[in-house]
């Protein structure tokens, strides 16, 4: 699959703006499910009861939702295979495997420094 850039209104991509597009695509893939699925997907193509045994602690629902969220935005590929019963399984686009160069860059930040922050927490709290 090709995909094309294509080049918005300006006032689209002003993160300033609160009804700006990218703010809500922020809104869309800044919570944890989106990251985690987009992590696990990684380079492989899962089914969602793979997917939903990878991701620990998120319901059918959950799952559900953020699939089609990612789906919608162009981050993940569905497809659907016509066998009985139907075989779905999910895998990033290229637009998604871009995305998680930078989730792995966080899930990096986030084991360097979680010593720190639970540190910062217990004084915090104290």
């Amino acid at each position: 699959m090709v995909t094309t850039q294509l080049r918005g209104l300006p006032d689209d991509a002003d993160l300033t703006r609160a009804d700006s597009l990218a703010r809500e695509i922020f809104s869309d893939v800044a919570n944890k499910w989106a990251l985690l699925i987009i992590e696990f997907l990684g380079d492989r193509t899962l089914r969602f009861s793979e997917l939903r045994n990878e991701i620990g602690g998120i319901s059918h629902k959950m799952l559900t939702q953020n699939l089609r969220m990612l789906e919608r935005n162009g981050l993940v590929e569905r497809t659907v295979h016509p066998t009985v019963p139907p075989r779905v399984e999910y895998t990033l686009t290229e637009p998604g495997r871009a995305l998680r160069e930078t989730i792995d860059g966080m899930c990096g930040w986030t084991r360097r420094y979680l010593g720190h922050i639970e540190a910062s927490r217990r004084r915090f709290d104290a």
